[in-house]
């Protein structure tokens, strides 16, 4: 439900929002010009936190929009996000705005099944709205000592930003379009090499690259896929 009439939205905060903690922003950074990872305190014990765990934010009277958490230590209170900031539309601005002291309504933490603990080998493709999701599954790849590749597709500007988030395993390739090319998909590692056709693909971000990359991979090996499109150009609200 990404646009409601607002006074949908207004029954919905009054219904769920009185039993759920407000969120304050504790530290806001910003890794490049357009991503900026926000901390949160709060009481999460109630929360459920697993990898790729999102949040469903009302961000105008209108609008809501979904943000995948990060990081989540309920003992502590600790919540992150990692948000891309792409330009002037109504997540982003709301985003862009948040300063420490703020405080916002939190939603109902709600599970992404992309993991699988008796799954071993996972390539997680995705852009700039797929950073937080990346980071709240890497840190199980390490403890349960999974093989993992990430892919992104970024724009210069963010070329360094899994570095900055201590990332490991990564590639990160010019948004230029060439993951909507199925053919230049078709020659990259993780699908030629035998090592990875019986991996876990999960794809997010763009909905055009997901849908080209989904096809790549169908076409060349029988390895399970997990995907999402975030957005699509010129399509409001995905």
């Amino acid at each position: 439900m990404p646009n409601a009439p607002k006074w949908v939205l207004d029954v919905v905060e009054k219904i769920l929002i009185p039993k759920l903690p407000l969120m304050k922003v504790a530290e806001t950074a910003l890794l490049s010009p357009s991503v900026k990872r926000i901390r949160f305190y709060g009481d999460f014990k109630k929360l459920n936190f697993k990898p790729g765990s999102y949040m469903d934010i009302r961000v105008s009277d209108t609008e809501v929009r979904r943000y995948s958490a990060a990081f989540s230590d309920a003992k502590n209170g600790i919540m992150d996000f990692i948000v891309h900031l792409h330009g002037a539309h109504p997540g982003s601005d709301y985003m862009k705005k948040l300063n420490v002291g703020d405080k916002i309504s939190t939603s109902i933490l709600k599970p992404h099944k992309c993991y699988n603990e008796s799954s071993k080998k996972y390539v997680i493709f995705g852009d700039e709205t797929s950073l937080a999701l990346a980071c709240s599954i890497f840190s199980v790849f390490k403890k349960n000592n999974d093989e993992f590749q990430f892919y992104f597709e970024l724009d210069e500007e963010n070329k360094n930003v899994p570095q900055l988030l201590q990332l490991e395993n990564y590639t990160v390739f010019a948004k230029d379009g060439s993951f909507g090319n199925e053919k230049w998909i078709q020659n990259l590692p993780v699908i030629q090499e035998e090592k990875w056709k019986d991996a876990v693909f999960i794809l997010t971000g763009n909905a055009k690259s997901v849908q080209t990359f989904r096809k790549a991979i169908k076409n060349n090996s029988a390895a399970k896929i997990i995907s999402h499109g975030y957005w699509l150009k010129g399509k409001k609200g995905l």
